[in-house]
């Protein structure tokens, strides 16, 4: 494996940078050419291909199906503190008296209550996708979410018979 890594391996490593990976994925594809080929050995046949070309046919495919794969991967983004602030309209004159409202109850919150209903408002973010931008657990960004709605009916005066029998969106037990 060793003599075969020594020859190989500048074509495997050109191959996989005139795939499009960036260099991260680059040197794992390169390492799962040379695994493959390892596991695929006993299937070479002289008779119908140089070694060259089966390593590179090999290769080829799989760096094909790791640029599949790392596109069709949703990029991660990473969410400052900055971007779970109140949106850009602050102006009192734009701003209806009951947002007005809103925002200060809102700002009487916990500030973990506050930044996952900024981010599930503001930023339409699912729960699961708070928690793994935060870096809370699920349980707990759900918890923040449920008792911070809670409060903002209390704060705001909503009466509890409003909410329960409004739209169905009533807290119960765990669900959030």
């Amino acid at each position: 494996m060793r003599e075969c890594i020594e020859r190989y391996a500048g074509l495997v490593w050109s191959l996989a940078q005139r795939v499009g990976l960036p260099r991260p994925e680059c040197e794992d594809a390169v390492h799962e050419v040379f695994t493959e080929l390892w596991r695929t050995s006993g299937k070479y046949d002289p008779s119908i291909a140089s070694e060259t070309a089966f390593v590179a046919t090999i290769a080829r495919r799989r760096l094909i199906d790791r640029r599949r794969r790392v596109t069709r991967r949703p990029q991660p983004q990473q969410i400052f503190d900055d971007a779970v602030q109140s949106p850009a309209v602050d102006s009192p004159a734009m701003i209806s008296d009951e947002a007005q409202r809103a925002r200060a109850a809102l700002n009487e919150l916990s500030p973990e209550q506050q930044k996952v209903l900024r981010l599930s408002v503001y930023e339409g973010l699912s729960h699961d996708l708070i928690a793994r931008s935060t870096g809370m657990p699920l349980g707990t960004v759900k918890t923040h979410a449920r008792r911070g709605l809670i409060r903002l009916r209390e704060i705001l005066g909503v009466p509890k018979q409003a909410w329960e029998a409004g739209s169905g969106s009533r807290p119960q037990g765990g669900a959030a």
